[in-house]
């Protein structure tokens, strides 16, 4: 009896094919694309294979970041260093330069600011002329997430129906941008949170600080653990109290809670999202919590 000479491939390394497959195929279809690069760590992931898909030369286009302005420090300073370290090209889509203009209307200092990415994300797709945009969307985060194709065409106002996506039977893609569309692909479309942990995992991707159990100062808000600090103040009676926690989700600091935990390593992390069953925007996005349709009226809007 022979036994075979080729590696075990397993679901790990499907899942990592499949998605440089679709970056791949985008790219030869599309003349300006871009990755939209958060500092989250399903963004983070997506560089990852964007990266690998076109080794060993430099990543053939930019990243975006679509900056509420309300950002978690260790978050930034993770996107500048990744940035620094594979000598990407960064651009910045501003929400605050949008309510500057007036183009959307300004929630106050403290206010959620969410749902404001929308307007500056399809400004900086104008602005830079892009066709296609890569987005690190799962489909196991929203059930509005789980409508979504693995590329999405958009209107010429980027709006999204999801009556008018193309079929994409036996994993064959239809990648020709048509004149007044433009292109969303999600390559990690088909992967769950547990799988975007266990390839962390396996391929050392760097993460920022945050997604690590600390011990942080914090404030209960609307059955949310807040992190206090420039945009989160006690308020009404709030108390803020010392905890370790880590963060599931990367967003505006004004709306994304922390979890209580003492995961400090992926191995405790990978552990402890085993046995859970809320996903992490379900448990820790106030703006997608307080409505059922949040993410599906964003993505009708524009948004990604």
């Amino acid at each position: 009896m022979s036994t075979s000479t080729h590696p075990q491939i397993d679901h790990l390394d499907l899942l990592e094919s499949h998605a440089i497959f679709i970056i791949r195929e985008v790219v030869a279809e599309c003349e300006r694309p871009v990755l939209l690069f958060s500092g989250g760590k399903d963004s983070a992931v997506l560089l990852h294979l964007a990266v690998k898909a076109f080794a060993p030369q430099k990543l053939p286009f930019p990243v975006m970041h679509v900056d509420t302005g309300h950002n978690f420090p260790e978050v930034l300073a993770y996107r500048d260093e990744r940035v620094a370290t594979l000598g990407l090209r960064l651009e910045v889509a501003s929400v605050q330069e949008a309510i500057d203009q007036g183009r959307v209307p300004d929630p106050g200092p403290l206010g959620m600011r969410n749902q404001l990415q929308t307007r500056a994300l399809l400004d900086g797709i104008e602005k830079h002329k892009f066709d296609a945009a890569f987005g690190g969307a799962r489909r196991d985060e929203d059930k509005a997430r789980a409508k979504e194709r693995v590329l999405s065409f958009r209107g010429a106002f980027g709006g999204w129906d999801p009556k008018s996506q193309r079929p994409e039977l036996w994993q064959l893609y239809q990648g020709k941008v048509n004149t007044g569309e433009n292109l969303r692909a999600f390559p990690l479309s088909d992967w769950t949170e547990l799988d975007v942990w266990n390839y962390i995992r396996r391929e050392n991707v760097p993460l920022p600080s945050i997604y690590f159990a600390h011990e942080r100062a914090v404030l209960k808000r609307d059955n949310m653990w807040l992190a206090v600090g420039e945009f989160i103040h006690p308020q009404h009676g709030e108390v803020i109290e010392r905890h370790l926690v880590r963060f599931r989700t990367v967003g505006d600091a004004s709306c994304t809670g922390a979890v209580r935990s003492g995961a400090d390593t992926l191995d405790a992390i990978i552990a402890e999202i085993s046995v859970t069953n809320v996903s992490e925007r379900g448990a820790t996005r106030a703006d997608d919590r307080f409505s059922e349709t949040a993410m599906e009226d964003r993505k009708r809007e524009g948004y990604f």
